[in-house]
């Protein structure tokens, strides 16, 4: 039996660029090109000042643990349980808080340290995952 296939990300507009940017191993966030604030989550115009200015800013990638749910009850085919989902918050982009999977169930603990990592899921898909520092 073969493997259920991974489920990809939309080829939307306002999103695809940070999809782009993982494929080049590169962490990025939406911001506004003329009043500098981080549109998070993506937007094509900036809520801030108006502008439809905005461009994607390459983050360095570390943050820490602000949430976390072990799955154990399979939901879907193609996420082999347990996993782990986290939610970091960016050190460099304070409020911007990211998704990412971890397999199985790990020893984690609020406000631990996180570094970002690259996983391809499909030919040219590559999405950002999360680890504890050290572990990744």
């Amino acid at each position: 039996m073969t493997a259920p296939r991974r489920l990809l990300p939309a080829r939307d507009p306002d999103t695809w660029g940070f999809f782009e940017a993982a494929a080049r191993g590169e962490l990025v966030v939406n911001a506004c090109a003329a009043c500098g604030a981080v549109l998070h989550l993506p937007r094509p115009y900036c809520h801030h000042c108006g502008s439809f200015a905005v461009q994607w800013r390459t983050v360095a990638g570390r943050g820490r643990l602000v949430s976390w749910t072990a799955v154990h009850q399979p939901f879907h085919p193609a996420f082999e349980v347990p996993y782990t989902v986290v939610l970091v918050e960016l050190d460099d982009v304070p409020g911007a808080r990211l998704l990412g999977a971890l397999p199985g169930a790990p020893d984690l603990a609020d406000g631990m340290e996180m570094e970002v990592r690259f996983e391809a899921v499909a030919d040219g898909v590559v999405l950002p995952q999360w680890a504890p520092v050290g572990q990744g």
